[in-house]
């Protein structure tokens, strides 16, 4: 177990890089289970990167990293493959307790 916390609120907005350090966005939300309290899901918004600005990305919590240095979240994904994963309608949310989706979300990231 970690030895620090962060807050909710110290995590929405943090921008998002990958390994590279490639800009990736900010967390827009986060989607917490209310039976354990634990994070499911970071919503993801890439600002209109790869023609994707309509959108937002479900992405499993555990596949993110923190740099406490620089005050960011750091997913290890390549930019190009992100053209291929699941978003969803910035005016439309999907139904996080739906299996379909969040089963495509997790293959997608798994």
């Amino acid at each position: 177990m970690s030895n620090y916390l962060l807050s909710s609120g110290s995590i929405t907005g943090d921008s998002v890089v990958n390994a590279q350090g490639d800009d990736l966005g900010h967390i827009k939300e986060l989607m917490i289970n209310p039976d354990d309290g634990k994070i499911e899901y970071a919503v993801l918004d890439f600002g209109g990167f790869l023609g994707m600005g309509d959108k937002f990305f479900a992405v499993p919590f555990t596949q993110f990293g923190v740099d406490r240095d620089n005050h960011r979240m750091v997913l290890n994904v390549e930019k190009e493959r992100l053209k291929e994963a699941p978003g969803f309608d910035k005016d439309n949310w999907p139904d996080f307790a739906d299996s379909e989706f969040t089963t495509s979300v997790n293959t997608f990231y798994n």
